[in-house]
Order: C-alpha cells, then structure tokens, then sequence
C-alpha cells in the first residue's frame, strides 16, 4: 500500500509484519546501533553524506592506488633506464612507457575493484526503503566500485570477454556466448543474462530507480538469445523473455515484462 510521502516494506532481518515509513522520518525503526546510526543519517542528511561520500573517494583512491602501482613501476624502470640515451629517444621510451603503465593499471582495476566488492560483501538485494537507510549504503559503494572501473578504463576493453569477466566478478549472472558492447551498466549484481544474450552499444542496464522518495533495487533478468538495441535502456525490476528483440533507443520501465519470442519498440 502507498501513501502520498509514505511507503509499505518489509526490512530485511525485520518482522514479516508490513511497517508503514515516512520518508521524511528522521528516526529509525531498526533497534540497537544500527538504529542510532540510522537515525544520524537522517538527522544530519548533508553532513552523514559527505562524510560518506568522503569515505567512497577514499576507497576509490586505494582502489585505483593499487591498481596503478604495477604501471607506476614499469614506468618508473624504463625511465631509469633510458636516462642516457639520447633525448629524442628518452622521450619516445618515456612516453610509451607512461601509457604501458596505463594499460597496466586498467588490466589491474578489472580485478582490484571486485576484490574489494567481494571484501565489502556488496551483492545487492531487492530493497525499496527510504534514501538515507543503513540498505542504501552497500548500493553506493557497489555502484562506486563499478563506475571507477567504468570511467578510467573499462571502455578500451568493451567489447571483449575482459569486460565480461569483469562484471561476472561484480556479482552479474552471466550465460554463455554473451556479448556486451555497452558500459552503461549500474547494479551488476542485481542482473541476470541468459545464454547468447547481446547488450547493443551503448545500450544502459540498471536495477534501480527513485520514485515518489524512495530508492527501489529491482532485478533485471533477460532470456537467453535476445538482443538489447543501440541506447536502448532497460529499467530495475523489467524481465526480458527468451529469443526477444529490443529494438534500437527503446526503454523498458520498471516492471515491464516483454514475453519470449516478442519485439519492443
């Protein structure tokens, strides 16, 4: 049941017994520290958040840290190394050193970033709940980890079977023979693709959505052997059928389900 600026969920770990929550509450029901920490979010919305966010930019910063220094070193070798030569030939060894070591440093983030999603225990859950809840956390961190991958590197390697591997390190259920020739991906975890499944370029898949004042984490599922069109845009909680066709731009809205063997436009 909803209510204007209510909503009904149940929390995980909580009563199966349905609660009613304002979204604009600044207390938590949940009992014990969790609670008080999920209250102090809700107090302290723009401070709880930066400080939050301020932890994200430090995670990232160790993430991509870890993932430069094998480049960090190859450079840092070659430099050293080529310090006699002549200029023009220092400057060439020196140039494509520092791209080697940026080469080097996306081949790592592919397998770093998942390391701390493992770490972290980010596999998302179907949730809905108010923005500023302990259950959004894991959602910002999870996405994080995925969008650092995503923006610094993972489009030099889309199309390939690395950046399938690096979403199946995500947590995303992957079939066999998919190709995924997009990077507009959030949520991985919450994803799901069938056997020979093809994501069109630049096509966006997300498990999330914000209505009415709250976050809602909804899985995607597509069958096996359809196709996902160019920039098409695939919304949580939609379900694509088996041998199906989405066609070119299109978008499926929360909770739209295309039937095997259909088209959508």
């Amino acid at each position: 049941m909803e209510t204007e600026g209510r909503i009904t969920l149940v929390r995980p770990g909580a009563s199966r017994k349905l609660q009613r929550l304002n979204i604009h509450q600044e207390t938590s029901d949940t009992p014990g520290m969790v609670g008080l920490f999920e209250t102090f979010l809700r107090k302290f919305r723009t401070f709880s958040f930066t400080a939050f966010l301020s932890s994200i930019f430090v995670l990232g910063i160790l993430v991509m840290g870890i993932s430069a220094a094998p480049g960090i070193y190859v450079f840092r070798w070659i430099y050293n190394h080529t310090l006699n030569w002549p200029d023009h030939l220092h400057i060439l060894a020196v140039g494509s050193g520092l791209f080697a070591g940026y080469a080097l440093y996306g081949l790592s983030i592919i397998f770093v970033a998942p390391f701390f999603n493992f770490a972290f225990r980010l596999k998302l859950k179907p949730w809905r709940g108010i923005w500023f809840s302990i259950e959004a956390l894991p959602w910002f961190m999870h996405n994080a980890l995925t969008y650092i991958v995503r923006y610094t590197f993972l489009e030099f390697l889309t199309p390939s079977p690395l950046n399938v591997l690096f979403y199946k390190m995500m947590g995303m259920k992957i079939g066999r023979g998919v190709v995924i020739n997009t990077t507009n991906i959030s949520d991985p975890s919450l994803i799901e693709l069938g056997d020979y499944v093809t994501i069109g370029g630049s096509a966006h898949l997300l498990a999330h959505y914000g209505q009415k004042g709250y976050l809602i984490l909804s899985p995607v599922k597509i069958g096996n052997n359809t196709t996902i069109g160019l920039k098409a845009s695939v919304m949580g909680g939609a379900t694509v059928g088996a041998d199906c066709s989405v066609k070119p731009h299109a978008v499926l809205l929360p909770k739209t389900t295309v039937p095997d063997g259909d088209s959508y436009e």
